[in-house]
């Protein structure tokens, strides 16, 4: 379930970026991914450690009803407690 949270937010920040932008297309897109903290309460235990294949799945799922349907995600694990979009191509 908090993937899919996780998943939304995502898409939702690359659609803020391309109104931002006034993009017409976006190729892909990587993404870098810690540990994600659910909680945000400092507790070592309330952090999960978010499932790549599942964010990805997520991701597609939501993406495909929006201008992101052809879009190719790259997830990359890293360190740290936060993502972020880290590559764009996009027209």
């Amino acid at each position: 379930m908090h993937d899919f949270l996780l998943a939304k937010e995502i898409v939702d920040e690359i659609l803020k970026i391309v109104d931002d932008r006034q993009l017409s297309s976006v190729v892909s897109v990587k993404i870098e991914i810690g540990q994600i903290a659910l909680a945000h309460d400092g507790h070592a235990e309330h952090v999960e450690d978010i499932s790549i294949d599942n964010l990805k799945f997520g991701i597609v799922g939501i993406a495909k009803k929006t201008l992101l349907k052809d879009t190719k995600f790259n997830i990359i694990k890293t360190t740290g407690k936060n993502w972020q979009i880290v590559e764009m191509e996009a027209e």
